[in-house]
This record gives C-alpha cells, structure tokens and sequence, in this order.
C-alpha cells in the first residue's frame, strides 16, 4: 500500500515512545534487583569486562589467544548461570531484567525482513485514521454514551414499532459490528430522516475499528465528491496530489463511510464518483458504511441503475426509526 511519510514518520514517532517506555522499564527492573542483590550488580559489571576483554583478545596475535579466549567464554558462562540461580532464588524469573519487547516480530523496530512490520502498520493506520476522519474526533462518539431514552417509547404508526424498542435493536446490532469487525464484513446502508443517530452510531463504528488499527476514512458526501474533482480538475498541482492521496485512501481503507449522501449537487462527475467508490471498494471486498436520508425510491430516482443495483444487491439497510434527536436535545438544555 501507498504510505504518507507524513503519518508513517508519526507512526514511528509512536514506536519510539514504546521502545522507550520498555527501556525505562527494564532499568527500573534492574535497579531494584541490583538494590535487592548486590551480588547480580557486581556479575554484571563482570560479564561487561568480559566481553571488553573478550573483544580484545579477538584482534591480538597472543599465542594464548584461544586459550585465554576459552577461559574466558568458561568463566563468562559459570557467571551467567550463578547470575541465573540468584534470581530464582530471589523469586524472580529468568527473563526478568532482559530487554523488553512489546512486539516479538521485530523487537519493536518496525522492520522485518520483507518490510514494515505489523505492529508499525497497526500504528500508522491509527495514525491514518485519526488524520483523515474529522468526525471521529469530536471525543463523544462511543456506544457506552448512546442515549436510548431519546427514542419514543410510544407505538409510532409512521414506523409501525416502538421506535426505542427498535433503535435498541440497531444499537445492538451496530455495537456487534463495530465489536466483530474485520476486513470481511458486510456493507451497510444507514436509511432515515435527519437526526436518528445514523452518523453517531457510525462514528462509534468508525472509532472502535479505529482503534483495532484498521484504517478508517470517514467524510461526508460533499467532501468526498470535491476530493474526486479536484484529484480530477484541479490546477494546482499540490492541491491534485493531495486529492488524489484522498481518494487513493477512500478506496483502499479497510471501513469507508459516506456520510449524508444525498446532500451533494447531482452531477455527471458525481455519479461517476460514487459508482467508482462503491464499485472499487466491492471488487476488493473493502466493506463501505453509507448514511443517507433517502428511501429506496429517491435513490432510484436520483442515481443510476448501476449504482443502485450495487447498493440494493450488496449492501445491507438499515433504516432508522424516532424524531429529530438533535430538535429534542435543545429542548431539554
């Protein structure tokens, strides 16, 4: 995949911070051990020596050069193995003042040897995701602060249920989602009027995939459709490139949601945006979240065959039931 230098620089900004949290953590190990038995302090600055005057004898021309360097790798060893017993002695484990980990692949360097290593990809994606979805940073969005007694709990004829009974429903549903989510999850299409909890509930999504290092772009429609035209019109070179790394993500991220479609001016440009979103994201099997205030019939009427099979045929609908809760939330301050 395509990096932003950009993000991976902070991305192994983020490793650097983990291998010095270890290193700091190691030495405090070590301190206590040191002050609990000083003998282990007076072995280590032995086996350092050691290795000083092992690394010494490697380069003379003694004539007792291998045997000196054998005495050595002896004493060296019985060192090691008396160092070994005083920490088991003292409870603590063989591995205890060791260096410390936090990825095994790669001793959190980031590197392996057929590239980047997972645990530098899981930061940068996080990176990538915090960068790119301005939605997923308002700091509100969690399933734990979704308020289901904005729901009507009186029989709704226009929804034919309960609308708090059935948003509890949908609640469950999307918190199963976002807890199972992986690259092979279906695609789904939040259907409701506005301010229903389709773009909370998919910011809550978002986050949590977010935070299980999937990359995540989460935009509205208007936005999304302006990177394609600029990526496509723009004169300014810089501000195509920077379009084009946009959509580049779009396409490739492991959730895509595309907020208020519906909201953008209807043009040929745009239907030839959207049927590429979707379309490209359908072949690489790249699950898509879609919120839109449009029913079935207004989307037919809108969009072209070709989109609306793909969402009809390939998406799962959700529809969203209850009134304005925005209006309600300013009733209640």
């Amino acid at each position: 995949m395509p990096y932003n230098t950009r993000l991976l620089a902070r991305a192994r900004s983020k490793l650097s911070e983990i291998r010095d949290e270890n290193a700091a953590k190691r030495q405090k190990r070590i301190r206590t051990v040191y002050a609990r038995i000083p003998e282990i302090e007076a072995i280590d600055n032995q086996l350092r020596s050691q290795m000083i005057e092992l690394a010494r004898l490697a380069v003379s021309r003694r004539d007792d050069r291998e045997e000196k360097i054998s005495a050595l790798k002896e004493k060296n060893l019985s060192l090691q193995m008396r160092r070994a017993e005083l920490l088991v002695e003292n409870g603590y484990p063989l591995t205890w003042t060791d260096e410390i980990y936090s990825c095994p692949r790669c001793h959190d360097t980031g590197k392996i040897s057929s590239g980047i290593c997972s645990c530098l990809e899981a930061l940068y994606n996080k990176e990538l995701s915090n960068s790119l979805s301005s939605l997923l940073r308002n700091g509100n969005e969690s399933f734990d602060a979704f308020d289901l007694s904005l729901y009507s709990d009186q029989y709704s004829e226009f929804f034919q249920c309960v609308p708090r009974e059935y948003m509890h429903k949908v609640f469950i549903f999307c918190r199963e989602y976002a807890k199972n989510f992986s690259p092979a999850s279906e695609n789904l299409l939040f259907q409701g009027e506005a301010g229903l909890g389709k773009s909370y509930l998919s910011a809550c999504i978002g986050r949590e995939a977010a935070e299980k290092g999937y990359t995540v772009f989460y935009d509205t429609a208007v936005s999304v459709f302006s990177a394609f035209e600029k990526q496509q019109f723009s004169r300014d070179p810089e501000e195509a490139e920077a379009a084009g790394m946009r959509v580049s993500n779009m396409l490739s991220c492991d959730l895509m949601i595309l907020d208020d479609l519906g909201t953008e001016m209807t043009t040929q440009m745009v239907m030839s945006a959207l049927y590429t979103l979707i379309n490209s994201r359908l072949n690489s099997k790249k699950p898509t979240l879609i919120n839109t205030t449009l029913y079935p019939d207004e989307l037919s009427s809108r969009y072209s065959s070709p989109i609306c099979s793909r969402l009809n045929g390939f998406y799962k609908t959700i529809r969203f039931a209850g009134s304005d809760i925005r209006a309600l939330l300013k009733t209640r301050r």
